[in-house]
C-alpha cells in the first residue's frame, strides 16, 4: 500500500509510529530514572536508613539488588507489550487503507 510506495500518507504513518515508540520509550525511561534515582535521594534525606543492615548487607544495596533489576525487567516487559500494541494498531491502519 502507501507505506511500501513511500507516499506522503505512508510516510506520515511511519513517522507517527516512530514518534509513538520514542515517546513511550522516553516516558518509561523517565519512570526508571525517577525510581532508581530516588534511592540516593532517600539515603540523603534519611541518613539513618542508609546505615540499616539486613543480614549484614546494607539496606540500600539490598534494594538495588532486589528491586532495581526486577523493576527494570518489568518496565522493559511493559514497554515491549505497549510497543507491540502500537505496531498492531499501525498494521491495522495500514491494512485498512484502500
Amino acid at each position: 500500500g502507501r507505506v511500501q510506495e513511500q507516499t506522503q500518507v505512508g510516510d506520515a504513518l511511519v513517522r507517527g509510529l516512530v514518534r509513538a515508540q520514542l515517546g513511550l520509550a522516553l516516558r518509561l525511561a523517565a519512570v526508571v530514572v525517577l525510581l532508581i534515582g530516588s534511592i540516593p535521594l532517600l539515603n540523603a534525606i534519611f541518613p539513618d536508613l542508609a546505615a540499616v543492615a539486613v543480614f549484614g548487607i546494607r539496606l540500600n544495596w539490598l534494594v538495588l539488588a532486589g528491586l532495581a533489576y526486577p523493576l527494570v525487567y518489568g518496565i522493559g516487559w511493559f514497554y515491549v507489550r505497549l510497543a507491540e500494541q502500537a505496531e498492531r494498531d499501525f498494521v491495522g491502519v495500514v491494512d485498512a487503507e484502500p
